[in-house]
């Protein structure tokens, strides 16, 4: 702070002796002074300067820079450059993809300036709003949208734009391999718009944390931001349009793969390190597929998407970065539990005596899976009550105990990962189990762990405790586990047909509205499809498995080939959607019978087909 206050005093003796003048980042920003309680510096490594000018005109709003001095600026200036040749190419297309393009020159070896976007937050902000292991939860980016735009058309209006931001970031990332991708150079603007910042690492040019790259995944789409697309935790229709919009924009890039190929060929003299020969640009090239088809690069694309969003890595470097900055701000807040509202301790709940973990229930709200019964007695005479945690919240106490204490001096927990396919009743009562000991451990640990404000806050009832207490759970069927599920029918699924060179393409693109089984569990859908006749069952084909979820999206191809024209005519697509279950027969959910003859084949055809127990299905 001092340093840069010396500073700030050289900069404002400037303006007395010059009086005004034009910025770097853009000649028509002029400036007569500077806001010294406005300025401050960032935790990154550069420690780079948040910057706040007086604006010259009086009715204009004061102009806030980031000057940068160790980072080649270049480098930021032609990915921007080439994201804002990517946004002109889906908007002469007809699509809006919402970018957020903002200001960035280099004003000599290793320094500049960056135009600041007014109303936005890096995504550790938001995430440390729901503590230091914000970023493995799914509910931060939802509520920070929620609280900046509490009417109901505001939030929709701020989830779209969150939907098309998005999408155009996966693209505009994967294609530029744009590395160093943590929750401090992403960020959210309270309107929904997602925009990434700093650009140091490209063309695949990941960091390493020793042999390992930091970057695993092909982009950075985490399970928070699919909350926000899908309005809850299980995917919707929304995703759909979500997983759409990224093929169709990555689609539109690779048409124009010799114009970026050439414009980055144009700089590989330039002295960027990071761009400096062909095998930099051959990254571009594989990342842009021109060899593909439509088809397949919309299959290959929706695949990273999965890949993406399945990526422990990403969430695990965010919660290291989030530790980083904690430990650089040099924070002193002790760690909090995020379910708890308040903080308690053994003087305001007095002494626990015992611990005793003594069943477990099935819960489906908010979302399905198992809370533990745990009965807390204290030293006050007859005073027990009756607590419910689930595992996620037991493993949130422990996390937060490592932060305060060494390892040594707590019990081990139990582990989050079950090998083989159990049943979640199988899996809840082994882990009830380990859960008891875990607990005893624990208040019976050495005295600075036992009497802690997080174990005596984490034993205190919540308002669910109080609202749950005096239940009993409802009894169980003695062979409820195994019973067998059953379907219902119904929903639609998106195809896209085409003929082609005597081959039959059929592009399963997603399905919407699927019915939940007769248990209440959603199923593990995947579609099957015959061309009929068939006797001898040679042309089933089959997707792969979404696993629980009634809007599964797929955009898979399954080819028939050596169909010849003329046999159109008498061919029927007979598709089916089924369940996978691991111990019966798989159970149908929906299937639709079409006639090829009634589509026109001439060019491909894309639309939803309704989905029943028989009949044949019309687009």
């Amino acid at each position: 702070q001092g340093i840069l206050r010396e500073g700030l005093e050289e900069v404002k003796q400037f303006f007395k002796a010059n009086g005004s003048c034009r910025l770097p980042l853009s000649p028509s920003l002029l400036v007569k002074g500077i806001v010294p309680r406005d300025c401050s510096y960032f935790n990154s490594n550069a420690v780079p300067l948040k910057l706040s000018f007086q604006n010259v005109d009086p009715l204009g709003e004061n102009i806030r820079v980031i000057f940068k001095c160790g980072d080649d600026l270049r480098q930021d200036m032609l990915t921007l450059q080439m994201i804002r040749i990517m946004n002109k190419i889906w908007v002469q297309e007809g699509l809006d993809m919402r970018m957020v393009i903002f200001r960035c020159f280099s004003t000599g070896r290793g320094r500049g300036m960056v135009e600041m976007i007014p109303n936005a937050e890096t995504l550790r902000k938001i995430q440390v709003e729901h503590g230091v292991t914000g970023s493995f939860k799914d509910r931060p980016l939802a509520d920070w949208l929620q609280k900046h735009n509490p009417e109901e058309d505001e939030y929709e209006k701020a989830v779209e734009n969150f939907i098309y931001s998005c999408a155009g970031c996966c693209v505009a990332t994967y294609v530029l391999g744009i590395c160093d991708r943590h929750n401090d150079n992403i960020m959210l603007k309270t309107t929904g718009h997602m925009f990434h910042i700093d650009f140091g690492r490209f063309l695949g040019h990941a960091q390493m944390f020793g042999n390992i790259k930091r970057d695993r995944a092909p982009f950075v789409f985490t399970s928070d931001m699919a909350y926000v697309i899908n309005g809850g935790d299980k995917p919707s229709s929304r995703f759909h349009d979500f997983v759409d919009l990224c093929c169709q924009a990555y689609n539109l890039i690779r048409k124009h793969t010799h114009l970026f190929l050439n414009l980055l060929g144009l700089m590989l003299s330039c002295g960027i390190p990071e761009l400096s020969d062909l095998e930099d640009l051959k990254y571009v090239y594989d990342a842009l597929r021109p060899q593909d088809t439509d088809a397949d690069a919309t299959t290959y694309f929706t695949r990273l998407i999965e890949s993406s969003l399945g990526s422990v890595a990403t969430k695990l470097n965010f919660f290291i970065h989030n530790l980083a900055q904690m430990k650089f701000t040099g924070s002193d807040a002790r760690p909090t539990l995020s379910f708890a509202p308040r903080t308690h301790t053994i003087k305001t709940s007095g002494r626990i005596r015992d611990v005793f973990l003594c069943r477990h229930e099935r819960v489906f709200n908010p979302s399905k899976g198992y809370t533990y019964v745990v009965r807390v007695q204290r030293e006050s005479p007859n005073e027990v009550v009756f607590v419910q945690r689930t595992f996620e919240e037991f493993q949130e106490l422990h996390n937060k105990l490592r932060l305060l204490f060494p390892s040594s001096l707590l019990p081990s927990f139990p582990s989050r990962f079950v090998i083989g396919r159990s049943r979640g009743e199988a899996v809840a009562d082994k882990r009830k189990e380990e859960l008891n000991g875990y607990i005893w451990h624990l208040i019976h640990a050495a005295p600075e762990v036992a009497e802690c404000d997080l174990i005596y806050t984490f034993f205190h009832p919540l308002p669910r405790d109080e609202k749950a207490a005096g239940t009993n759970p409802a009894p169980k069927p003695a062979d409820a586990t195994w019973a067998r599920p059953l379907g219902k029918v119904g929903g639609e699924v998106k195809l896209s047909i085409s003929y082609k060179n005597n081959k039959l393409f059929i592009m399963v693109m997603h399905i919407r509205g699927l019915q939940p089984l007769q248990d209440g569990n959603d199923p593990d859908p995947y579609v099957k499809t015959y061309l009929l006749p068939d006797p001898q069952k040679t042309t089933k084909r089959k997707t792969k498995v979404a696993r629980k979820t009634c809007n599964p999206t797929y955009n898979e191809m399954l080819v028939y080939d050596g169909v010849p024209r003329g046999d159109l005519q008498q061919r029927e697509l007979r598709l089916s959607v089924l369940s996978e279950e691991g111990f019966w027969e798989n159970i149908l959910l929906g299937e639709v019978g079409i006639r090829l003859r009634d589509l026109d084949l001439a060019q491909e055809k894309m639309g939803w087909f309704a989905l029943g127990s028989r009949g044949h299905g019309t687009l």
